[in-house]
């Protein structure tokens, strides 16, 4: 991945993210490629966390009422 993470989608960022716990997890690369690929795998994260709050943002419940109506309200996560 290169410096445009911010085009990556939330798939792709997982799936690298998952190669690179595995090449940390090794420790057979050097050390300075494990720093790289560890600050890859740092900013990943953080456009993973992005991701997923406007995701979160974005979704609405739907709660039906005892009349039958229905009402939208804005999710709330767990904070």
């Amino acid at each position: 991945m290169n410096k445009k993470n911010d085009s990556v989608t939330f798939e792709q960022a997982i799936a690298r993210l998952d190669e690179i716990v595995k090449l940390l997890e090794d420790g057979k690369a050097p050390l300075d490629d494990l720093l790289s690929v560890y600050e890859e795998g740092v900013s990943l994260l953080r456009i993973c966390n992005s991701k997923l709050d406007n995701a979160e943002l974005k979704i609405k419940m739907l709660s039906k009422n005892p009349d039958g109506t229905v009402t939208e309200t804005d999710f709330k996560g767990n904070d």
